[in-house]
């Protein structure tokens, strides 16, 4: 079997969960058959089972709004992908970025298509703010792609039930396969250096956020629970890559506010290394993840995989990975209908942030023992090894 991975980051440019999952997801399949993976950039890989090529656009002659430009810059690239010789059996598409890909090899090559959702669009409104008017075609996109899809992967029980409210798709096209971690990568290491160079205190404990700037990720009611949180740790903030210059200039002013109030605020903009992520991990005394929407959300994965416990809104698919009270603790978050997915009180929300990361903060013998049963969980449930094997078997299907 020969398979055809379409997706728009991949190695060396990641910045968010989708990137991770199709990066691990191929090395693993390319164990058990041949991977082609066409993605957007300048790779150009070959290994044993793995080609990996990327392709490239340029958008200089355009003279369309931005938010457009990522539209029909992303549209030129599925083209590019199947005017190269396409002879997979299976052709596999992530994120909205692809779904244009996927349809053109579906009709014109006669390969099943497989779409793996990592979010949906109806689901992430905020992405107007990007887009404009491009996010009224890439939510057609998506429900055009899923409808016309041979199968579909839900990274979550979750998410199922997302596709099913907002898709006319037949239940049994769905599967559930949820994401994955290298628990030979994301294991406690002790890395004290790291933290002094990020400007951290190795003798202090901290808390710590990783993730992008973004409405999503609910970084913006993290920074705005610090006034509640006490005074005797740290709270590392690496975030970076802000969605728009709007969330970027208020992600400034808050960040601002609480370093006045609170003396430990450390804010890490840069984007770091698989190494220092898995250090930060591994030396942070609580594991913070506060988003409003989180289809499944690899970071919890990545904090439990390194023994440490999560203190999550309990969103998406947060709540199939992360257990309230054994591998930390969920902050249950009212959402407003017919809105940016905001909190109903966002105020009570970060003030219930605090409060959690709080109670684990002044408890060393909770947070040990929830780190412990966190990475378990994750031996047992969620290495990519066990991902590949499903995904293989729902190729096989096909």
């Amino acid at each position: 079997m020969k398979l055809l991975l379409l997706t728009n980051e991949y190695p060396p440019y990641i910045y968010g969960g989708a990137g991770v999952h199709v990066a691990n997801l191929s090395r693993e399949l390319a164990k058990l058959c041949q991977v082609e993976v066409r993605c957007f950039g300048d790779q150009d890989n070959r290994q044993a089972n793995l080609k990996v090529t990327g392709y490239q656009n340029s958008t200089e002659h355009y003279s369309i709004p931005d938010g457009h430009n990522r539209v029909f810059d992303a549209l030129q690239r599925c083209l590019h992908f199947n005017t190269d010789k396409v002879d997979a059996d299976i052709i596999h598409v992530h994120t909205w970025y692809t779904h244009w890909g996927g349809i053109l090899a579906k009709l014109n090559y006669a390969i099943p298509l497989v779409v793996t959702v990592h979010s949906l669009e109806p689901l992430r409104p905020w992405k107007r703010e990007q887009l404009g008017g491009g996010y009224d075609f890439t939510s057609w996109l998506e429900k055009t792609t899923l409808e016309m899809a041979d199968a579909i992967i839900a990274v979550s029980e979750d998410t199922k039930k997302d596709i099913l409210r907002f898709s006319r798709v037949p239940e049994s096209k769905i599967h559930v396969i949820p994401n994955g971690i290298n628990p030979q990568i994301y294991k406690p290491v002790q890395a004290p250096s790291t933290l002094t160079r990020f400007g951290i205190n190795p003798a202090q404990p901290f808390v710590l956020f990783v993730g992008r700037i973004t409405r999503q990720k609910g970084i913006l009611h993290l920074v705005n629970a610090i006034p509640f949180m006490k005074k005797n740790f740290q709270i590392v903030l690496c975030a970076g890559s802000p969605d728009t210059p709007d969330i970027s200039r208020e992600m400034v002013a808050l960040v601002k506010q609480a370093q006045a109030l609170h003396p430990g605020v450390i804010w890490i903009k840069d984007m770091i290394s698989e190494e220092e992520k898995v250090a930060l991990y591994s030396h942070a005394a609580v594991f913070c993840c506060p988003s409003v929407y989180e289809p499944f959300g690899i970071i919890n994965l990545e904090a439990m995989a390194c023994a440490t416990p999560v203190v999550a809104s309990a969103v998406g698919g947060i709540k199939e990975v992360v257990e309230d009270k054994k591998t930390g603790l969920l902050v249950p978050v009212r959402l407003r209908k017919n809105s940016h997915l905001e909190p109903t009180n966002p105020k009570e929300f970060s003030r219930h942030l605090a409060v959690n990361i709080n109670q684990l903060m002044d408890n060393d013998t909770l947070r040990s023992r929830y780190g412990k049963a966190g990475r378990q969980r994750v031996l047992q449930y969620f290495t990519w090894e066990k991902v590949a094997r499903k995904t293989l078997a729902l190729y096989k299907k096909l």
